[in-house]
C-alpha cells in the first residue's frame, strides 16, 4: 500500500503544503500589489493608452497572479516525477518558442521582440524557458550527474543550456535571461560536481574576463562606440553624468530617488520620480519606487522577504526524498536568487543597466504566472517528501 501512495500521480489536500513557504509568498505579492499600484497610478491614469484608469496595471497583475495561484495549486498535486518524463519534449518547446520570435505572431516593443501573441495573450518566451530548463538540468543532472569528474564532462552537460542560452541571447537580443539560464545550470551542476574548486576557478576567469571588457570600453573614444549599445551602457556606468540625457538617464533617476529617500521614505504613494522623470516605474525600476516611498527601511523589509522565501526553499531542497526533488528546488533557488541580486545591483548602479525585473514587484503577467508555477513544483517536492517520510514510518512500524 505504502508503494502505491509513494507511486501516485496526484495528492490534493494539505499534506506537506509548506505554510511558511506559502505565507511569506502572500506577504510578496500583496506587497508587490500594493508598490505596482503607487508606482503606475500616475501614468495609467493620464494616458489614454491605458484608458485613463489609473488601476490597470494593478488589475491586470492581479488577475495574471490569480491565475499564476491556480496553476500553482494544480502543479503542487502533480508528483514532481511527471515533469520529467517530458524533458526532452520540453526541451524541444523552447526551441520552437525561440523560433518564432521570429514568425509573424511575434511582438517587438522598446526595440526587442521578446514576445508571442498567442490569441488574447501575450507571452514572453523567456519566462516558461527558465521554468522548462530548470526541470530539463534537473532530469540530465539525475541521468548524467554520476559521471562529472572531468573539464570534459562539465562542458558537455552545459551544452544543452550553453545553446538555449545563445539562441535567446541572439534571436531576442536578451542577454539577461542568457545569463540567467546560465547561471542558474551552473549553479545546479555545483550541487551535483563532487570538485567544487573548479567552479571557483570558473568564476575568477569570468570575473577577469568582465573586467577587461569594462577596462577596455573604459579606453575607448565615444566615436569608437558604434552601435553597440551594450558597450554604451558600460561606458555610461562608468561614467554616468556623461550621459545623463541618454543612456544613463534612467540609471541616474533611478539613483536620485533611492537618495531622496532617507530612513523612512517620503510616504506611500509620495514619489517624485514617478511623475514622469524615470521611464516605466512599475518594471525594472520598481526598486527605486520602494526607496524613495519607503525609505531604507521599506528596502529592507522587501530584501528580508526575499531571503526568508528562499531560505523556505533552500530548507526544502535539504528535506528532498531524492536528487530529482533537490535540484528541482535548488534550480527554483538559483533562478529566483539570481534574479533579485542582478536587479538590486543594477537600481543602485552597481552593475550596467540590464533588462532584469523585480520578481513579484515589476509588473509583468508572464513572469508572475511561470514563477508561481515554479513555486508550485517547490510543494510538489515537499508534499512528496513528506508523503514518503510518512509512508516509511507506517512500514517500520508494521515491520
Amino acid at each position: 500500500m505504502a508503494g502505491r501512495r509513494r507511486d501516485r500521480i496526484f495528492q490534493f489536500g494539505p499534506l506537506g503544503m509548506d505554510t511558511n513557504l506559502l505565507v511569506s509568498l502572500f506577504f510578496v505579492m500583496v506587497f508587490g500589489f500594493i508598490m505596482i499600484y503607487s508606482a503606475s497610478y500616475y501614468k495609467a491614469g493620464m494616458s489614454a493608452s491605458f484608458n485613463n484608469d489609473s488601476m490597470y496595471f494593478l488589475k491586470r497583475q492581479v488577475v495574471y497572479s490569480a491565475v499564476g495561484v491556480v496553476a500553482m495549486l494544480i502543479v503542487s498535486a502533480v508528483n514532481y516525477h511527471v515533469w520529467s518524463r517530458f524533458a526532452v519534449l520540453g526541451y524541444a518547446a523552447c526551441l520552437v518558442l525561440i523560433l518564432l520570435l521570429k514568425s509573424p505572431i511575434a511582438i517587438t516593443a522598446n526595440h526587442a521582440t521578446r514576445w508571442i501573441q498567442l490569441g488574447p495573450v501575450q507571452l514572453q518566451v523567456a519566462e516558461p524557458i527558465k521554468l522548462i530548463m530548470i526541470v530539463f538540468m534537473s532530469t540530465l543532472l539525475v541521468a548524467r550527474g554520476r559521471h562529472l569528474r572531468t573539464w570534459v564532462s562539465m562542458i558537455r552537460i552545459m551544452i544543452p543550456a550553453g545553446i538555449i542560452g545563445v539562441l535567446v541571447w541572439k534571436v531576442s537580443d536578451n542577454m539577461s535571461t542568457a545569463v540567467i539560464i546560465l547561471g542558474t545550470a551552473v549553479l545546479m551542476v555545483y550541487i551535483v560536481h563532487p570538485e567544487y574548486w573548479r567552479f571557483f576557478l570558473c568564476a575568477a576567469l569570468v570575473a577577469a574576463a568582465a573586467a577587461a571588457v569594462v577596462y577596455y570600453v573604459g579606453s575607448l573614444d565615444p566615436s569608437q562606440l558604434g552601435e553597440n549599445f551594450r558597450f554604451g551602457r558600460i561606458r555610461a556606468w562608468l561614467d554616468p553624468y556623461e550621459y545623463e540625457d541618454s543612456t544613463a538617464m534612467q540609471a541616474l533617476q533611478g539613483l536620485y530617488a533611492i537618495g531622496s529617500g532617507g530612513l523612512w521614505g517620503k510616504g506611500l504613494g509620495n514619489s517624485i520620480q514617478k511623475l514622469g522623470t524615470l521611464p516605466e516605474p512599475y518594471n525594472d525600476y520598481i526598486f527605486t519606487i520602494i526607496c524613495e516611498e519607503l525609505g531604507i527601511f521599506g528596502a529592507g523589509m522587501v530584501i528580508m522577504l526575499f531571503i526568508y522565501l528562499l531560505y523556505r526553499i533552500y530548507i526544502i531542497s535539504q528535506t528532498a526524498e531524492d536528487m530529482l526533488g533537490r535540484l528541482i528546488t535548488i534550480g527554483v533557488f538559483s533562478h529566483i536568487a539570481l534574479q533579485v541580486v542582478l536587479n538590486l545591483l543594477v537600481v543602485t548602479g552597481l552593475f550596467p543597466t540590464t533588462g532584469v525585473t523585480l520578481p513579484f514587484f515589476s509588473y509583468g503577467g508572464s513572469a508572475s504566472v511561470f514563477l508561481l508555477i515554479e513555486f508550485g513544483l517547490v510543494l510538489s517536492v515537499n508534499k512528496y517528501s513528506v508523503q514518503k517520510r510518512l509512508d516509511d514510518a507506517r512500514e517500520e512500524r508494521f515491520a
